[in-house]
This record gives structure tokens, C-alpha cells and sequence, in this order.
């Protein structure tokens, strides 16, 4: 198992306006000088934070599979499919922007969110009517056990399908605890740690095997491959909790991906 994991200064940089909006990308687009340039089809990712109310204009999209995850505040979408709508803390919104949309983005002073790409086979996305769905906090399953609270965003116990092979948790680790995940051959796991502190080490060093913990904090984002079906443990540091946002997809695709 290989862990990495990138600072915030290892990490692209963006903003909007006069910087009403300004963006950490753990994943940038072409140009944008962050480290990690793609994992498998995961395609950009960029924590925003709005320091004033702030609507992004109409611009279009096409082929990419984009969620916008809100941290915290409230982010209005409109669309030229005729959408007109708020989502809020916990809630998202959906665009699999197929054969093209335009779309426009506000968000609220204080607001902070995820907005993260997935890519399908982009030749055939484009043949598909473009999609607008949104999703409130409260429709997401909820698990809780061993002081780990898991939130189930995207994926076949979530309500948020995509085309794209993926699937993205919301995870609160107690102080002192741990979440375990058995992450699959040919499979990566992404994750940017929203909130705390902790560490990221193989589940054989928790059970006794040689140690390589990696350190986490506020703002990193951490990568995971393997070369076989291997656990990796997410540890919380005494006297703090953890709050990670994880996303799985498959290392390598069989269908071309967009050169960055």
C-alpha cells in the first residue's frame, strides 16, 4: 500500500471575482501547478469558500459528471434546462452535463463547498440529454457505530448515482478512534481532510506489520493505491475528531481519459 499525502501548498489555487470566492484544489485543472494532476477518473476537485455573496455567471459544461457537496452555508444553481434552485449545508447538487448545459452558481458570504468532476467515457456522455438533480442533506444514509459517523453520498447505498465508477463517503471519527475501509485491487482512494487531525496507515500496521503512518491535518489530501485488496485505517487524534471526505474510484479506465 502507498500513501501520499499532499499539503495545501502542494495543492492548486483559484478564485472568482476580486476573490469573493477563493478555491484550494487538491486536484486543478491543466495549468493549475497542483501536485496530484487526476486519480483514475477523478478528474478536478477544489474546496471553495465564499468571503462574500457571490454568483459565478453562466458558463457551459459538457460530458463531465460534476457534484457540488456543501460544507457549510448555501449554494443557488441556475440552469438553462430551466432549473432554479438552493441547496444547504449537507445537501447536493448534480449535473451529468452530457451533450452541454449552461449553468450559474451563488454562493452565499460563509458558504464552503466541494465541487468535484467525475469522467465517463467522454464520446458517449456527450450523446446524452444533459441532467440537473439535487439532493438535501436529510437524503443521505446515515451509519453510526464505534464513535465513527459514516454519511453515504455517492454509490450503491447512496442516493447519487453516477455513470462514472465511483464512490464518495462523508466520514466524523470520533477523537481517538478509527474507520477502516478495504479498498479493492485496481482501486484508489482520495480524501481531503475537512476538519482535525490524525493519521493514515495500512490496517497490517494496526494489526502488528512494519510501521508508515502518515500524518493528516486540515486540508491535506491524501491518496491511497495498492497493488492487491488491502485496508487502509483513518486514525483520530486523541482529544480531536476527523472529519474526511473519501472518494474510490478505479485506478486505470478502459476508455480513453482527457489528456491534463
Amino acid at each position: 500500500m502507498h500513501i501520499a499525502v499532499y499539503s495545501q501548498n502542494e495543492q492548486g489555487k483559484g478564485h472568482f471575482g476580486s476573490g469573493e470566492i477563493v478555491e484550494n484544489k487538491p486536484i486543478g485543472f491543466p495549468h493549475e501547478h497542483s501536485a496530484v494532476k487526476r486519480v483514475g477518473p477523478l478528474f478536478y476537485w477544489a474546496w471553495a469558500k465564499s468571503l462574500a455573496t457571490f454568483e459565478i455567471p453562466l458558463h457551459p459544461h459538457s460530458g463531465f459528471e460534476i457534484i457540488s457537496y456543501v460544507l457549510t452555508g448555501t449554494v443557488g444553481h441556475r440552469d438553462t434546462l430551466g432549473n432554479l434552485q438552493q441547496v444547504s449545508t449537507g445537501g447536493a447538487q448534480v449535473m451529468q452535463t452530457g451533450s452541454g448545459v449552461y449553468h450559474a452558481e451563488e454562493l452565499a458570504a460563509g458558504t464552503e463547498m466541494f465541487q468535484i468532476w467525475f469522467e465517463p467515457h467522454l464520446a458517449r456522455a456527450v450523446k446524452e440529454a444533459p441532467t440537473y438533480n439535487q439532493y438535501d442533506h436529510e437524503q443521505f444514509p446515515v451509519e453510526e457505530a464505534g464513535g465513527v459517523r459514516i454519511k453515504r453520498v455517492v454509490g450503491p447505498q447512496a442516493p447519487i448515482r453516477l455513470v462514472t465508477d465511483a464512490e464518495m463517503v462523508d466520514i466524523d471519527i470520533a477523537a481517538g478512534q478509527s474507520w477502516s475501509h478495504s479498498l479493492p485491487d485496481g482501486y484508489a482512494l482520495a480524501a481531503v481532510v475537512v476538519s482535525g487531525r490524525g493519521t493514515a496507515r495500512p490496517q497490517r500496521q494496526a494489526d502488528g506489520g512494519p510501521s508508515s503512518n502518515a500524518s493528516l491535518e486540515t486540508g491535506d489530501f491524501a491518496v491511497v493505491t495498492t497493488d492487491g485488496t488491502e485496508s487502509v485505517e483513518f486514525h483520530a487524534d486523541p482529544g480531536e475528531s476527523l472529519r474526511l471526505v473519501a472518494i474510490r474510484v478505479p485506478a486505470e479506465v478502459e476508455y480513453p481519459l482527457y489528456r491534463k
